[in-house]
């Protein structure tokens, strides 16, 4: 079933572990602070609810997943605040983020006389915390890219853990430096870490913007499917990674997303941490006797393992050889 709360800008409907989420900001799906604080309110929901195991975001407009973040907003944010050097700069978004990390902070900092700059610097930490968020979830998060993404949308897919994209006339790209500004949702980094920096640093100085097929070629999305197909292709696969366990979920993002940027030392002790956290949880044990009844059953010299057996390990990808919720 479908379900929007009054004035929401987000569409929920659910089926079984997954839950498909309609970005709606019309007329033209923008994304601004509104969006991100009814995201993140939502994935602090669903963070705490056992029986979800992925999201799927896609677009509610015909013709755009996110178009971009709201410029006018950008603007409001950055008129009549007076020029500055970039290290007085650097010290109040610093400050800024140590504030509203308590709630007074925040209704204080909002209610201040630099009100218009401040807040725009508070959206962007908002925007960041739910990005981390997002990487930090035990849940898949699947972006559905069903049209326009540029900018602030793209850091939106660029969050997400696997990008689909449907066969279009439409561009994906990150298009800030135009304007005299780096993407300031993160972009520059995740985007650093999707394609690589000598990639990145083209993509970002040139304004690049690419069709899905070029943009399945650079690495900025990971499949592209007829646009009819999209929602489903998305949802099964959401559906495909909801039985995965919650906790080889959260390990694996958190040694790809937080370790990746790591020296070795310490990305190789997050991977021994959360190894042994998932490995003592009884559903684990519960899987890998599982596993060891089928090498059991299955003959030596023609499949030692359930992994050279295309059938046995193709039910176990699909997350029917076991069920770990």
């Amino acid at each position: 079933m479908s379900a929007r709360r009054a004035g929401s800008l987000l569409r929920t409907e659910r089926d079984g572990r997954v839950l498909t989420v309609a970005l709606d900001n019309p007329p033209r799906n923008f994304i601004g602070r509104e969006l991100v604080g009814e995201l993140d309110a939502l994935l602090r929901r669903v963070g705490r609810d056992r029986s979800i195991g992925a999201v799927v975001l896609t677009g509610a407009h015909p013709a755009s997943f996110i178009t971009h973040f709201d410029v006018d907003e950008i603007l409001a944010g950055t008129q009549r605040t007076p020029d500055a050097p970039r290290a007085v700069i650097d010290a109040w978004v610093r400050l800024t983020g140590l504030i509203t990390r308590v709630p007074i902070g925040r209704r204080l900092l909002l209610a201040s006389a630099l009100r218009p700059f401040t807040r725009g610097v508070v959206t962007l930490h908002d925007t960041h915390r739910l990005y981390l968020r997002m990487s930090r979830i035990d849940k898949v998060l699947i972006a559905a890219i069903n049209g326009h993404c540029a900018a602030g949308g793209l850091e939106l897919a660029l969050a997400c853990d696997v990008r689909i994209a449907a066969e279009g006339d439409y561009m994906i790209g990150m298009t800030e430096p135009v304007l005299g500004f780096n993407p300031g949702g993160g972009g520059g980094q995740r985007l650093t870490r999707a394609v690589g920096p000598a990639r990145a640093v083209e993509m970002l100085l040139e304004a690049r913007m690419y069709s899905p097929e070029e943009a399945l070629q650079v690495g900025l999305v990971h499949r592209v499917v007829q646009k009819d197909q999209l929602l489903s292709t998305a949802q099964e696969t959401a559906a495909r990674l909801a039985r995965r366990s919650p906790r080889a979920i959260a390990g694996v993002k958190r040694a790809v997303y937080d370790g990746f940027s790591w020296r070795w030392r310490h990305g190789l002790h997050l991977d021994r941490a959360a190894f042994a956290w998932a490995a003592i949880a009884p559903q684990t044990e519960r899987a890998m006797r599982h596993m060891l009844d089928q090498i059991a059953e299955l003959p030596a010299d023609e499949h030692p393992s359930p992994w050279s057996h295309p059938q046995l390990v193709r039910e176990w990808q699909e997350g029917t050889a076991f069920d770990f919720n």
